[in-house]
Order: structure tokens, then sequence, then C-alpha cells
């Protein structure tokens, strides 16, 4: 099978299984990742970090703004722009009244009174993915958006990778553009990357 023919294979499994979780199942599992989550050194006060907007299946983040605004860490969330393809960050304070619907009906930024930050400036990026393995890989969706704002515009950021064990897989294929990650936290593990 060819690379690109087994990675889409691999993801159509992997989202199949993790869709099959019911609700109180992801909420426990997304919970302890949360909490596994915030023990990193680098998630501290005054740090920026950028994190996804749950959307389907994947691991819960929103509960995770207001522990991070207890822990005084500035929370940036990222707006999906088509054309070029790519992720503006904004920093938000009040999730309730900061988000609206936005690409793939997937919660973003409300630009009418948000102002993009630096990506410079974020220490931190969560990066959703539909499947990752133990060397720091991960297949997104196929969208290529985190790729590219990792490698062009916040390749300082320690990337975190989170994820529920099932989508977890010793080995991938990966292709020459796919940023790898330096943590990956899921509900039993939280394992550094050396790379």
């Amino acid at each position: 099978m060819h690379k690109s023919e087994a990675r889409k294979v691999l993801r159509r499994k992997t989202l199949k299984a993790r869709d099959s979780l019911d609700e109180a199942q992801r909420a426990m599992k997304s919970a302890v990742i949360r909490e596994t989550l915030l023990q990193l050194d680098e998630i501290e006060q005054g740090a920026n970090v950028m994190i996804y907007v749950n959307f389907r299946s994947e691991v819960e983040t929103m509960p995770l703004c207001d522990m991070l605004f207890a822990k005084n860490v500035r929370v940036t969330v990222p707006l999906t722009v088509i054309n070029p393809a790519g992720l503006i960050p904004y920093e938000i304070t009040d999730p309730q009244k900061e988000l609206r619907a936005g690409y793939c009906g997937i919660a973003e930024p409300d630009t009418n009174i948000l102002q993009p930050v630096d990506p410079a400036s974020i220490d931190v990026v969560l990066v959703p993915g539909s499947v990752f393995d133990l060397h720091g890989g991960r297949l997104g969706y196929g969208g290529g958006f985190y790729d590219r704002f990792l490698s062009k515009d916040a390749p300082q950021a320690l990337r975190v990778g989170l994820a529920f064990e099932m989508q977890v897989v010793d080995h991938m294929p990966l292709e020459e553009h796919d940023e790898s990650l330096h943590y990956l936290v899921t509900e039993k593990m939280r394992r550094k990357i050396n790379g």
C-alpha cells in the first residue's frame, strides 16, 4: 500500500474508534489529560498557550481556558484561514463572548472584537490530530494547517499533542512536511519526545 493511502486508512480507522467513545468516557478521559497537561513546567504563569477549540470527538480543551486563566497563563486560539491556508492566533480572555462559529462550524475568535497576536510570542501550542505515534509523529486531518503554522510562524513553540490512548500507534508513515511534537499527553501517559 502506498504511503499516502496507508495514512488515509490509519486516519479513517482511528477517527472511527475515537468517534465510538461515548460522551461520558470522552469527558472523563479529557479531564485526566487536562490535569496531566497542567503539570508541564512550560505551562507557567505568564506563558502564552495556544489551544485548539475541540470539535466532534477530540480531547475536550475548552475547560482548560478557566484552568489556565487561574494560573495567570495567557490563552490564544487560532483562526483558520483558507486562502492562503494558515492559522492566525488571537488572545482570548472570555471564551463565551469572544468565540463564534467559524471554519467547519468550529468555534473561532471573533475578529470584530479581538486583535491577532504575534505567533513568535506563543510558548506552547496544543496540537489536535487524528493519529499520534510514540516518536512525536502526528497525522492531522489532511489540511496541513498546524504543520505550516508550526514550521513557518511559531517554530519556537513547544508542541504538545493531546490524544486519547486509542489514537496512539507505535510508529506511522510520515511525510516530509509533518512537524513533530515535543510531548504527547493521553489519559494514561505524558511522554517527552527526544528530538
